[in-house]
């Protein structure tokens, strides 16, 4: 059963996650090069694999973001969208389970970052990724 809130909730999930992924990407593409640098502080890619994902990671994520937002082809954003998120909350997880310092390079690159400030990444990624869910689950087939 809707609500009349379900509309103005789907429009904000909407315009947060396609927001968030399009700035996301935006230091990612000026920078590629500092970009790979911070994905190989993460420690766990194959080394031929890092400058192919710091130049492709950046462009899927504005791709995503933007056709979310204008809702050119929602379903195939959002589970883009949700998988990168998957992908970010099991790389943030395992390098916090093994006490790996590291910079999250989301929205800058900054030094390597605490423990705690890794754990906010690590919840708010997961709350993003609920609601990309949720957007998914109310989103029809495009």
């Amino acid at each position: 059963m809707e609500n009349k809130y379900t509309p103005a909730l789907v429009l904000i999930i909407k315009l947060v996650l396609g927001i968030t992924f399009i700035y996301a990407s935006y230091h990612k593409i000026a920078d590629p090069a500092r970009f790979a640098k911070t994905l190989y502080g993460y420690a766990i890619f194959p080394g031929f694999s890092i400058n192919i994902l710091a130049i492709t990671i950046p462009f899927i994520e504005l791709v995503a973001g933007f056709s979310l937002i204008f809702g050119l082809y929602p379903r195939p954003a959002l589970l883009i969208i949700n998988i990168l998120l998957s992908g970010f909350i099991l790389i943030i997880g395992f390098n916090l389970l093994r006490g790996h310092n590291f910079d999250c390079g989301c929205f800058s690159f900054s030094s390597n970052s605490g423990v705690l400030s890794n754990i906010n990444l690590l919840i708010r990624d997961f709350l993003l990724l609920v609601s990309g869910i949720y957007m998914f689950k109310k989103t029809t087939a495009s």
